[in-house]
């Protein structure tokens, strides 16, 4: 990672945010109905889940792409990125940023996924099945509509953006290396401005992969639950918009955050099992990197899926992170109503934790009825918590030990000003 700099020209800040999710389109709808706990899981409409022992999931209904982009394109993408070009326009929107005032060629694009646009390989197999043909004729469109690193390259082409391009594939940690790498773009000179975070559609092939996997829950996501049986899958997109303090500041634009230090680690040890050693030693760099002691944090974003290997190890990681246990800071998982939105999920989190920082106020962990004694944590449970929190944390694990966290923060922003 870049080293940190005091200058207002190398601190990197958030100031816009655009959210897709199932409880919301727009971060005050996401963010109310995040606080006041309300579900967005239901039964899965958008493929046919009788084959699969769980129908339920985080799927956006009604979403309507001709909303946000003109009808003559939407056929040009597949809904994952469609998702992100919209949550890029609310983003715009919602940081007041004139394209025209801009120079294209640095504004970055970074966008993380686990699956792509897998649907359009689906339909693509689908029209070779219902074939009467012997001869295999695939569907050339939805194929080059297939690839992961499409959906960062159509928001670029979308909005004519000319400077760095990414995708990041790693999976549920992907949303906050895309926050990352934003940041390293801008404190190395090569992009004024990052669109940065994640995207993600339902499709089959994540349902049967996951259910592979026996990681599913068949009615709800009960993170640290005693009596949890898994995650819950769900869709959707997040973008927030990175820039200079410096540029925030001389645009005079609500500032919701500062990145002040990301943390990673991967230690292969187990595709699906985390190492609760390998989380914290992230977590313990995302402290080390911005210099400041474990008890200024006051909220840690668990990822928080529900599975007992996941929340057993990343209560174990707080727990080897914060010198007198987990009792120190507040811990939430927002994939309790959300349910997991795979590549999206971080950069979600990363938005509620913006909010949070923003309001006082942490959201809660909803569906907790029973403590789990191998889960010892400071859990905000059923209901929202306030609390004027200085530092929060955002903490993603991913297939393959996969690790990421970032440290946002509210304090010191102001002082020279």
């Amino acid at each position: 990672m870049v080293s940190d700099n005091s200058d207002e020209s190398q601190r990197v800040v958030i100031t816009g945010l655009g959210v897709v999710s199932a409880i919301g389109i727009g971060w005050k709808d996401f963010w109310k109905n995040l606080l006041a706990g309300k579900s967005g899981i239901s039964e899965v409409e958008a493929f046919d889940t009788t084959p699969y022992d769980q129908c339920r999931g985080g799927e956006i209904k009604n979403f309507d792409p001709e909303l946000y982009m003109p009808k003559r394109k939407v056929n040009l993408y597949g809904r994952a990125s469609q998702f992100a070009i919209t949550a890029t326009k609310l983003c715009l929107e919602d940081a007041k940023l004139n394209l025209s005032e801009i120079d294209l060629r640095k504004a970055a694009v970074c966008i993380g996924t686990t699956m792509g646009e897998p649907q359009e390989m689906e339909y693509a197999d689908a029209k070779i099945l219902k074939s009467s043909s012997d001869k295999l004729h695939y569907d050339n469109q939805s194929l080059l509509r297939y690839p992961a690193a499409n959906i960062p390259q159509n928001v670029s082409h979308f909005f004519k953006f000319r400077g760095p391009n990414f995708a990041f594939t790693t999976a549920c940690a992907a949303g906050n290396y895309s926050l990352a790498k934003g940041m390293d773009l801008i404190k190395m000179g090569k992009a004024n401005i990052a669109l940065v975070g994640g995207s993600d559609s339902l499709s089959r092939m994540a349902f049967t992969g996951f259910g592979r996997l026996f990681a599913m829950a068949p009615e709800m996501c009960q993170p640290f639950d005693k009596n949890r049986r898994g995650m819950m899958l769900a869709e959707g997109s997040c973008i927030l918009l990175l820039e200079r303090l410096d540029s925030a500041f001389e645009r005079k634009v609500p500032i919701y955050a500062e990145i002040v230090a990301a943390g990673f680690s991967c230690d292969a040890r187990h595709m699906t099992n985390p190492s609760a050693e390998s989380v914290a030693k992230a977590i313990r760099k995302s402290f080390s990197t911005a210099k400041i002691s474990p008890n200024e944090v006051g909220y840690f974003c668990a990822h928080g899926t529900g599975t007992i290997e996941n929340d057993r190890a990343e209560t174990k990681a707080i727990n080897l992170s914060w010198s007198r246990g987990a009792s120190e800071v507040q811990v939430s998982s927002i994939k309790s109503v959300l349910g997991h939105s795979m590549g999206a999920a971080s950069a979600i989190e990363a938005a509620s934790c913006c909010l949070a920082l923003k309001f006082g106020l942490i959201p809660p962990t909803m569906n907790h009825y029973t403590d789990d004694p191998e889960c010892k944590i400071n859990l905000v449970k059923n209901e929202l918590s306030k609390n004027l929190i200085r530092y929060a944390l955002n903490n993603s694990q991913a297939f393959g030990g996969n690790n990421s966290c970032i440290l946002l923060s509210k304090d010191n922003l102001f002082k020279q000003r």
